[in-house]
């Protein structure tokens, strides 16, 4: 099959995707558009919303319609990296043997980790996730072990109760390709889903793509030709988040009086192969600036670090962002 018919596939694919979702889920469609964007593009996504508004059913539902295996780890102050990891233990030999080690594999050697309220650990296990998340891979007792592929992390986090949390660091932040808010449902969406969780009918999710689909899709979405200066406004648009190089160009000057840090490379590379999946999703062949521009929210939202005049005068990152576009 080529690559155009590849993602000519990838679009029907989508919305057969977008309606099996939807038979659980009501409303949250930018946030299941940009879950599909996480999976098309291989990253991980940080989602942020109060309780109650779908997250943990959207992720399960998300791993139904894939057919991929599904661990929830929910995190607690008490929990260890070996509760996610695995653990070696002293076990007999095979037909009676001596005694050895054996690895006994944790929860996150899954398809799809949920890794429910991330923020609720402390950053010794939190770290447990950061070579997962990086090399797909977890290292116990100085042997490597290869985790399933695809392998997505979708971490949920609650913005509102912050007592007992511990914030992740930022070297884990930049890990994830999307930070993801959550909003309340509309009226009539509120409506719909009262009405449908209150009743015993239940909605069957038909399993839409496998693994190895999703594995070609990710490899057509990454031979996606880009123009130059597609790239080249991505990185324009990171480069001027870092207060060092936006406070040298007269039209960034009052962007960088609110930031104290900005966001580096990882991002530029999280833009195009963001834009190129969100391309990809609706029926084009390679991503263009309003493709860029539908995706720097999520990418940037978690990268770029507000100062006390930000904080002070009550603007947000997502305002910040708005008026980086607005400068472009």
């Amino acid at each position: 099959m080529s690559d155009k018919e590849q993602l000519d596939l990838l679009v029907e694919k989508y919305n057969t995707l977008r309606a099996e979702i939807g038979k659980v889920i009501v409303g949250q469609h930018e946030a299941v558009d940009s879950l599909l964007l996480s999976v098309f593009t291989g990253g991980h996504c940080l989602l942020l919303g109060v309780p109650g508004l779908a997250k943990t059913l959207m992720v399960n539902t998300l791993s139904r319609a894939l057919g991929l295996t599904f661990s929830r780890i929910q995190f607690t102050p008490d929990l260890m990296p070996t509760d996610i990891t695995g653990s070696e233990i002293l076990t007999q030999g095979h037909d009676g043997g001596g005694r050895e080690f054996r690895f006994i594999k944790g929860p996150v050697f899954a398809g799809i980790v949920l890794a429910d309220e991330i923020n609720r650990t402390p950053p010794k296990t939190q770290a447990a996730l950061l070579e997962a998340m990086q090399e797909r891979a977890v290292t116990v007792g100085g042997k490597s072990y290869a985790l399933p592929r695809p392998f997505f992390v979708l971490a949920t986090q609650n913005p509102v109760e912050q007592e007992g949390t511990y914030p992740l660091p930022e070297a884990q932040l930049d890990r994830f390709m999307f930070n993801v808010r959550l909003d309340y449902p509309t009226f009539e969406e509120e409506v719909a889903i009262v009405k449908q969780t209150t009743s015993d009918a239940g909605a069957e999710v038909e399993q839409v793509l496998g693994g190895d689909e999703i594995v070609a899709f990710q490899q057509a979405i990454r031979r996606m030709p880009v123009a130059d200066n597609v790239v080249e406004y991505a990185v324009r648009l990171v480069e001027s988040t870092r207060p060092a190089s936006s406070g040298k160009q007269q039209d960034n000057q009052a962007i960088a009086r609110y930031l104290s840090w900005g966001a580096g490379p990882r991002a530029s590379q999280y833009l195009i192969m963001a834009a190129k999946s969100h391309a990809a999703m609706h029926g084009k062949y390679s991503p263009d600036a309003e493709n860029v521009d539908a995706v720097v929210h999520n990418v940037l939202r978690h990268r770029i670090v507000r100062n006390y005049y930000a904080e002070a005068e009550g603007i947000s990152t997502d305002r910040i962002i708005d008026m980086l576009l607005e400068k472009r």
